[in-house]
C-alpha cells in the first residue's frame, strides 16, 4: 500500500497551528501487550498504584516496528511534512540521553514516556507561559535554523488521553518565535537556549486523544509535560525523525519546500532564505 499524503486541510492546519493529528494509527490490541511488558520492565503492578514509585518514567526501546508497515497513513503524513521519504535518513544514530539510545527515523518503538501522576500533588492548571519545563527537543546537538538531527516532533498516544490526564502541553505559536530567534543566531545555540521564548507565546493546547493517535509537530515547537490528575498512567512515545541533509530554505522551485521549511519561511515573512551557519555543528553524547 502506498503512503497516503496529507489533505489540503491538514496541510493548512500544520502551517497555521504548527501541528497535525492523524487518528487511529494502531489499535488497542496492538498497544496493550507492549504496555503490559513495560510494567514488567518497571516491576510495577498495573492494578496497584502503590507500586508506581515514581511520577514519570522514561524507557528505552525493546521492540521496534517499521512505520510504513504498521501504518502507511502515518508514514505518508510524515513524508509529506518532511518533504519526501528520500529526504529522511534510514541511518541509525546511536546516542546517550536520559531516554533514547538511538534515533531510527523509519521505526517506532516501545521507548515509552509514562506519566503516572506527574503534578498530581498540586491543583491542575491549563498550559501557560509559567508552566514548568517548557523546552524544544534536541538535547544531543547544537541548534541551528537548518538542523537536520531532530527535524520533526512526534507525539504518539499509546493510551487514551482525555483532558487532565497528562497529555503534552503545546505552545502552538512557539515555532514562529523559535524560527526568528535561530535566524538571528547563525552561530547556533545550545540545547535549552530557546526555552525563554515561551514568554512570547499566546496559543496553548493540551494534546488529548485516543490510543493510536499520532500528532506531528513542527520541530521548533516548545512543549512540556502536563499534570496527570486522572489516576490512570499515560503512555506515549516521541520517536525522532532525522534528515539526511540540513533543511533548505532556498530551493529554486517553491514546490520543493517541505512543510517544515514552509513554516519557517512564513515565520520569517520571506519566500526564500539563504541560511548559512557561521559556526561548526556540534553533537553531544554520541
Amino acid at each position: 500500500m502506498l503512503p497516503v499524503p496529507l489533505t489540503s486541510a491538514e496541510v493548512d492546519h500544520f502551517l497555521a497551528k504548527g501541528y497535525v493529528t492523524i487518528p487511529g494509527c494502531f489499535t488497542r490490541n496492538f498497544a496493550q501487550p507492549l504496555i503490559d511488558h513495560a510494567y514488567e520492565r518497571l516491576d510495577y503492578d498495573p492494578d496497584d498504584p502503590a507500586t508506581w514509585t515514581e511520577p514519570i518514567r522514561y524507557l528505552d526501546h525493546v521492540h521496534r516496528f517499521k512505520v510504513k508497515d504498521l501504518c502507511p497513513r502515518a508514514w505518508g503524513a510524515i513524508c509529506d511534512v518532511m518533504g519526501g521519504e528520500d529526504r529522511i535518513t534510514p541511518a541509525i544514530q546511536r546516542l546517550e540521553t536520559k531516554h533514547f539510545s538511538s534515533v531510527e527515523s523509519f521505526h517506532w518503538s516501545d521507548a515509552f514516556i509514562i506519566n503516572f501522576r506527574y503534578g498530581s500533588d498540586a491543583p491542575w492548571r491549563p498550559p501557560a507561559p509559567d508552566t514548568a519545563l517548557w523546552h524544544k527537543d534536541g538535547s544531543f546537538f547544537r541548534h541551528f535554523l537548518d538542523s537536520p538531527e531532530q527535524a520533526l516532533l512526534v507525539v504518539l498516544q499509546w493510551t487514551d488521553t482525555p483532558p487532565k490526564s497528562g497529555g503534552t502541553f503545546v505552545a502552538c505559536d512557539s515555532f514562529r518565535h523559535v524560527a526568528r530567534y535561530l535566524a538571528d543566531h547563525p552561530e547556533g545555540v545550545d540545547p535549552g537556549a530557546c526555552n525563554f521564548l515561551i514568554d512570547q507565546c499566546q496559543d496553548f493546547i493540551e494534546l488529548t486523544g485516543q490510543t493510536g493517535d499520532l500528532t506531528l509537530l513542527h520541530p521548533f515547537t516548545l512543549h512540556a509535560s502536563s499534570p496527570n490528575h486522572s489516576g490512570r498512567p499515560r503512555f506515549m512515545t516521541n520517536p525522532p525523525v532525522a534528515l539526511k541533509d540540513p533543511l533548505n530554505f532556498n530551493h529554486e522551485d517553491p514546490a520543493d519546500f517541505s512543510l517544515v521549511e514552509r513554516g519557517v519561511l512564513q515565520a520569517l515573512g520571506v519566500d526564500r532564505y539563504d541560511f548559512q551557519p557561521t559556526a561548526p555543528r556540534e553533537w553531544y553524547g554520541l
